[in-house]
Formats: C-alpha cells, structure tokens, sequence
C-alpha cells in the first residue's frame, strides 16, 4: 500500500534512517562488547539496556525502509491554490473564538500538529480536502462540531 507524503517529509525518513544506521547503530553495538566485558551477562544491566536499545533501532529502522519503500511523493507547484488538496498550507478562523490557525496538510507518517503539519486522514484534513477560500468548514470532533473559515490557501515551495 503506498504511504503518500511530502519531498520534504520523504526526505527527512531518510535523514533519520541514515543516521541510525551511521551513528546509532554503531554505537549501541560498541556499548553491548563493552557491556559484555563486565563479566556475567544474567546480571548485567548495562548489557541487558544496550541489548534493548539495539532491539529498538533495528525495528525503527525496518519501519523507515519499509516506509521509505512504500512512499509516494506527491509534489505540487508553489504559489497560490484555490483548492484544499494535499501539500497545500490553510489559514483559517475559529468561527467562535476568531482564533486564527495555519496547518499543512500532509501524510500521516510526517503529521506533527507542534510543527502545524496535520494529515490529510485526520478528521480536520478530511473536511478541508477540496474547499475554496471564503468556505466555512464543520469539523466533527470528540467535544463538539467546530466551525473554522478557510482564510487563504497556499503551497509552500519544498
């Protein structure tokens, strides 16, 4: 199944799965022959951790080639946009508490609501996909329906 995401987003699984396999790796492979050299390894501690923290990043790093493998990147042209559609930045008001919120919607790999990248599979990408500036938007969510009007639509260069 193909995992759409952002150039940007493509390129930062790479970044990360790089440095695991050229500094992390290495390192937790050097503390396990240390850790081995402190004599009985039923009772080491430091091995036993070390042994752990190898299980970790070999899992990470099987989660990013497997997803790197399955990415599709979808690119869109910078500039202006009429249309909500993956990639694309919006700017819209909180109807009620004429808050104002900016959000990329992305994949759900590289979605981090503190960096304002949301996924498009999220209950608040799903109502804005394919909305013009001016629409006002209802989002379904656990503590009530919200409105927010879409204030601007834009896609950043990668």
């Amino acid at each position: 199944m193909k995992i759409p995401m952002t150039k940007k987003g493509f390129e930062a699984l790479q970044a990360e799965l790089t440095r695991l396999r050229r500094d992390e790796r290495p390192k937790v492979i050097q503390a396990i022959l240390e850790a081995r050299e402190h004599g009985d390894l039923k009772e080491n501690a430091e091995y036993k951790a070390a042994k752990e923290h190898q299980q970790f990043i070999d899992t990470r790093m099987a989660e990013l080639e497997y997803k790197l493998g399955e990415a599709q990147i979808v690119e869109s042209a910078a500039g202006p946009s009429d249309t909500v559609v993956f990639g694309t930045t919006v700017v819209m008001l909180n109807l009620e508490t004429q808050e104002e919120k900016r959000y990329t919607l992305v994949g759900q790999e590289e979605a981090d609501l503190k960096n304002g990248t949301i996924s498009v599979q999220s209950p608040l990408g799903r109502a804005l996909i394919g909305h013009r500036v001016g629409d006002v938007v209802e989002v379904h969510r656990p503590a009530g329906m919200i409105e927010y009007q879409i204030q601007s639509i834009t896609i950043e260069e990668a």
